[in-house]
């Protein structure tokens, strides 16, 4: 992803920053562009390292089209983990394991044309022997059954409910998002939100 950088006016004059590192100062990470295991680990890091500074609430910003599953848990566990509390904001779409971390959030908070996608648990190709095959199909199984139980918590809704949504892959607007429960609210504007240095 690339991002710019922004001037920042000192008692020495003006620096340059990364956008990323400014959003830091002010408690907040981006969950940008799909779920690998790097994105997992600079988020995790992040957050990790935000939880020692403070125990105030954490922004995430979420636009992402989802990702690998077992770096989405990971990112997860770390959230429920931390001391401290965190909202996420999608600001986009949140779709996939994207919309598991969007509604793990202890305030879920979307924009007006964000949406949110959930399916069932996705695999590629798969060969090999007829017990590898099962292998594959009883663990995606389980991970079906542990995201069901995990949004299910987060919206009040019956595991059933859920998984009837992720069968047949279900995209919500901002307004089915908030209904369904898996956003607080609708964000009309970022006022109160932690924005780069310098963006008013």
């Amino acid at each position: 992803m690339n991002m710019p950088n922004i001037l920042m006016e000192t008692s020495y004059g003006y620096s340059s920053c990364r956008i990323e590192d400014s959003l830091m100062q002010r408690r907040a990470v981006l969950c940008f562009g799909a779920i690998t295991p790097e994105q997992a680990d600079s988020l995790i890091l992040q957050l990790l390292y935000l939880s020692t500074q403070s125990d105030q609430e954490i922004t995430l910003y979420i636009h992402s089209p989802g990702g690998e599953v077992n770096s989405g848990f990971a990112i997860y566990d770390a959230m429920k983990l931390l001391g401290c509390p965190i909202r996420t904001v999608c600001v986009g779409n949140a779709s996939s394991m994207a919309a598991l971390l969007f509604a793990a959030g202890d305030t879920r908070c979307i924009l007006p044309h964000g949406q949110v996608m959930i399916h069932d648990p996705l695999v590629q190709q798969v060969s090999g022997s007829t017990m590898k095959i099962k292998d594959c199909a009883d663990s995606l199984l389980r991970i079906r059954t542990e995201m069901a139980h995990i949004l299910s918590n987060r919206t009040g809704r019956t595991v059933e409910e859920i998984l009837e949504k992720t069968e047949q892959e279900t995209t919500f607007n901002a307004r089915e998002a908030v209904e369904f429960g898996l956003a607080d609210q609708i964000l009309t504007d970022f006022s109160g939100l932690p924005r780069p240095e310098g963006v008013n």
